[in-house]
């Protein structure tokens, strides 16, 4: 039998959740900064690599034709 370090008072495999979270995808925050750099959306300026002085005079030069 395993050491009991390794389950919660509940009974849970705290080695067999940690294993099954690396194996189940993207996390919440990763998911955001892969929405960002894809997209855009709503309060994601901390994960664009967008400048937005370029997209700015962009539109503006097109204002300007």
């Amino acid at each position: 039998m395993k050491n009991n370090d390794s389950f919660t008072v509940a009974g849970t495999n705290i080695d067999e959740v940690k294993r099954k979270n690396a194996q189940s995808g993207m996390s919440y925050n990763e998911v955001k900064e892969w929405l960002a750099s894809t997209t855009g959306g709503r309060e994601t300026a901390i994960y664009s690599d967008t400048n937005v002085d370029e997209v700015k005079r962009k539109i503006n030069s097109m204002k300007n034709e």
